[in-house]
């Protein structure tokens, strides 16, 4: 589960775990990441840097995983990045020669993209409905990226599955959902078990009138797994990252002693037929 970084706002949100359809969990994240893009790309910036492609807090980069494919191959590919932020991961992939054009539902968190640079399109939209023709793009990849936070992920994969080619990839990397079991905590308190691993009940943060302001959706690896193939994918690896010992860092419930017992997060390697 993220933990997410206090809004400036005058409230304090209540935490809670309650119920949130997908309209409410859109309007809340857009909501969310608007108002905390720039403290994220402050706080995260320097580790994420400007045009890699890293697929998770334990650091491992795709120049090293290849699970969109070798790096070579990649050149003249449309890739579409769903969830980009400030487009680090497609700014990577355009220096490999491909064709990226990166997607968000947050407004600010592209205008950091264009803080940052590049050539490529930006596109403001829900991927649970994404504005591009069937069977526009070779590749799509998602770091962390909308699934986390979608009411309905198997509409986005759908979405996602519609928009490639026959024969294209899609990747994307969620916090491993055996992290939902245990606290959010980097330290000891976060290696003992606190809540049931099947509890699918949603992370709310919400305001004094009861107002969901971020949402995050709680799937199981299984549930994952069926969401992959209900949605017409075939799933071809599922990879789990283990805690490399040069990352020292930290970042909200990922640290190196949790990483070093417990899994943090999972990566799920699909392919449209």
């Amino acid at each position: 589960m993220q933990e997410p970084v206090s809004s400036d706002s005058a409230f304090e949100p209540e935490a809670t775990r309650r119920a949130s359809d997908v309209t409410e969990s859109a309007r809340a994240n857009r909501g969310w990441w608007d108002r905390n893009a720039d403290e994220y790309q402050v706080e995260h910036g320097t580790f994420l840097g400007d045009d890699r492609f890293v697929w998770g807090p334990e650091g491992l980069d795709e120049v090293e995983a290849e699970l969109l494919g070798p790096p070579e191959e990649l050149k003249g590919r449309d890739v579409l990045e769903i969830g980009a932020g400030a487009a680090q991961c497609a700014r990577w992939l355009a220096a490999q020669g491909a064709r990226p054009v990166a997607l968000d539902i947050s407004h600010r968190q592209l205008q950091h993209a264009l803080r940052i640079g590049g050539t490529f399109p930006l596109v403001c939209a829900d991927a649970g409905a994404l504005p591009f023709a069937d069977g526009s793009f070779d590749l799509a990849c998602s770091a962390y990226g909308a699934l986390p936070f979608v009411a309905d992920p198997v509409r986005v994969l759908t979405e996602v599955r519609r928009v490639l080619r026959p024969g294209g990839r899609f990747v994307f990397s969620v916090t491993h959902p055996i992290r939902w079991a245990f606290p959010d905590e980097p330290g000891p308190e976060g290696l003992s078990v606190s809540a049931s691993y099947f509890d699918r009940t949603p992370y709310v943060e919400q305001d004094e009138e009861g107002r969901a302001v971020y949402v995050e959706h709680h799937r199981t690896l299984g549930d994952r797994v069926r969401d992959v193939v209900a949605s017409g994918f075939r799933l071809v690896d599922l990879v789990e990252p283990e805690w490399p010992a040069w990352n020292t860092s930290e970042w909200g419930g990922w640290s190196p002693l949790r990483g070093n017992l417990i899994p943090g997060t999972a990566i799920f390697v699909c392919v449209r037929d």
